[in-house]
């Protein structure tokens, strides 16, 4: 049979479709509160503006195709971080700083990876953009810790990292010579120590220093004699000591995978028994149309991920036998119910996939 949808593609169909939408909506809401406003950019764009948008971070996966109308190169997003950035630095320049916005929409994917196999996911996510302060950053881990609550997530934890971690080192006071800070970053994150070994040695403690965050940060402390990290070291304590308790918490500070464009701060939630992050986020530089640079933190959630936790899904629905007067049936649905009206005399709840009927003016369970 010849496959309905290509590889990477697939239908949501009900109830959980319904339970979807319901679940962006409470997370949406939770960032709502904290004052983060809706934007909702076009799935498609140009790709050149795209790719300038975001410091150290071009348009990675994403399918193109030429504009008929323009004859200019177009991009489906494949993150929705880069048009948020754009529309903050262009229609949004005027706005006071920080400016903070939410957002949730379909990502689409060039190639897919066999652990995250779909091309096409929902995204949903916060940016605070025109702020870089640790206040800034733990706003942001705040706000994500509410949404991934409001999502119904048990057991949260939240692994931090420090993206140019290895820059800054190489800089001072551990020198590395430009051609290899790449390979060397890459080795730590895989923590090869034996490679680590043969390019940096200095920097072998950093593959230790991972684990339960307040062990993680004694190593690091006690890596960091000059002072080189203090700053970025004290911060994350700070940001720390505010959700603690709420989720739990480590650190990997040489972790790269999905932080292309992060600065100094990096993060990935995770729920318990999640084969992967619900969400990801941290600071990032925004490049203006002028080449004028601007501080953001952010971070994004994987719809997906988080409806696949849901357990169960509320299908509580009122089967209205055939004559049954509209205004009971309004009523009933004033008072939250879902209400299916049979539409011929041999309707029947079952064939409604109702979990009630409605008898003697009275919801009975079936």
């Amino acid at each position: 049979m010849t496959a309905l949808l290509p590889e990477g593609f697939r239908d949501r169909l009900p109830p959980f479709a319904d339970s979807a939408a319901a679940l962006e909506a409470r997370v949406l809401e939770a960032a709502r509160l904290h004052g983060y406003e809706r934007v909702d950019p076009p799935l498609a764009e140009f790709a050149d503006g795209l790719e300038m948008r975001l410091k150290a971070g071009g348009l990675h996966d994403a399918v193109r195709f030429v504009d008929p109308v323009s004859q200019r190169t177009l991009a489906i997003r494949p993150d929705i971080t880069a048009q948020v950035a754009r529309i903050a630095a262009t229609r949004m320049g005027h706005h006071p700083r920080p400016v903070r916005l939410s957002y949730a929409g379909s990502v689409l994917k060039l190639r897919a990876s066999q652990l995250a196999p779909a091309r096409e996911t929902r995204q949903i996510g916060c940016e605070l953009i025109g702020l870089d302060s640790v206040a800034a950053a733990h706003e942001l881990v705040a706000v994500a810790v509410d949404m991934i609550a409001a999502a119904d997530v048990a057991n949260a934890s939240i692994d931090f990292t420090l993206p140019d971690l290895v820059p800054t080192l190489a800089a001072r006071p551990l020198p590395v010579a430009p051609e290899l800070i790449a390979t060397l970053r890459d080795r730590l994150d895989a923590k090869d120590a034996g490679a680590v070994a043969a390019l940096a040695p200095a920097y072998l403690p950093l593959i230790e220093a991972a684990g339960p965050f307040a062990q993680a940060m004694d190593r690091l402390r006690a890596f960091d004699t000059t002072g080189a990290l203090a700053s970025r070291l004290d911060g994350l304590a700070r940001i720390a000591d505010a959700i603690d308790g709420r989720v739990a918490l480590t650190l990997d500070p040489t972790e790269r995978h999905g932080f292309e464009y992060q600065s100094w701060l990096g993060f990935s939630l995770f729920a318990d028994g999640s084969a992967r992050e619900v969400g990801r986020g941290g600071t990032y530089t925004v490049v203006h149309e002028n080449g004028a640079e601007e501080a953001a933190t952010g971070f994004s959630l994987f719809a997906d991920a988080l409806v696949e936790r849901v357990a169960t899904v509320d299908r509580r629905r009122l089967f209205l036998p055939f004559g049954t007067p509209a205004t009971e049936g309004a009523a009933m649905r004033a008072q939250g119910w879902v209400t299916v009206a049979a539409l011929e005399a041999g309707d029947t709840p079952e064939a409604q996939v109702c979990t009630h009927l409605w008898v003697a003016g009275e919801p009975r369970a079936l």
